[in-house]
């Protein structure tokens, strides 16, 4: 079952958070603590998948194009906007904010190399290996988060499972066209630049300033053209 490997993450995203909302009486003193050292792994990871790259040069271009493509279209808003849209139809207290839960842990989440591997091992090869180990770090991530950002991240699950479930579909259609060298180049350079976008999470998450993320992901796509041109060059 192609799709399998991402129902699990979703499912380990929802029972993470209904977890975490049974532990936001942790002291707010160790919340932010656990919220730093998550961070600061967040980063450390980022760093070593940016340095998968074979030629970084690409990598910065396909950020820089994507970046201009995501201020055009304004994907930062309209995450936003989904999330706050969710607030007014569930109900917004002092201490949940829907919006900046939902985005925070969809950026997490779906941006990020176990997720695109493990859903193209999944399309590719009906390995779900990665995206069930992908599975518990999310559940306990989400536990954590939900505890710090409420219900939001629950919504998550819907756009982790939509993503990586889009990505093994597609694989599973298209790895026939594909020659092995290829998918190894195209993975190498996903992973890295979708580890400078891990970094920029794990800047937002320690609070040192507010980079708008969503608005960085068409670089996933300019990467992923960008391969596919200089291969066939």
């Amino acid at each position: 079952m192609v799709l399998f490997g991402s129902i699990v993450n979703g499912l380990g995203i929802i029972l993470g958070t209904m977890i975490g909302l049974l532990l936001r009486r942790i002291p707010d003193q160790m919340k932010q603590t656990v919220m730093t050292a998550i961070g600061l792994s967040v980063v450390v990871l980022g760093l070593d998948m940016a340095l998968k790259s074979e030629d970084f040069f690409f990598v910065i271009v396909s950020l820089v194009i994507g970046t201009v493509i995501g201020e055009w279209l304004k994907l930062e808003d309209h995450l936003h906007g989904v999330g706050n849209m969710l607030e007014k139809k569930i109900g917004k207290s002092q201490t949940c904010n829907i919006a900046q839960g939902f985005v925070t842990a969809t950026l997490i989440f779906v941006v990020g190399a176990m997720a695109i591997i493990g859903a193209l091992d999944s399309g590719l090869r009906q390995d779900h290996s990665v995206l069930l180990t992908k599975s518990m770090i999310d559940g306990f991530t989400s536990m954590v988060l939900a505890s710090t950002l409420g219900i939001g991240v629950l919504f998550s699950a819907i756009p982790v499972f939509l993503y990586q479930g889009g990505i093994a579909l597609f694989a599973n259609v298209i790895h026939q066209f594909l020659s092995d060298s290829l998918l190894e180049r195209l993975i190498a350079e996903l992973t890295a630049t979708g580890g400078v976008l891990i970094i920029a999470i794990g800047i937002n998450i320690l609070g040192l300033k507010q980079i708008k993320v969503a608005n960085l992901l068409p670089s996933i796509l300019i990467i992923t053209v960008i391969v596919l041109i200089q291969y066939h060059v």
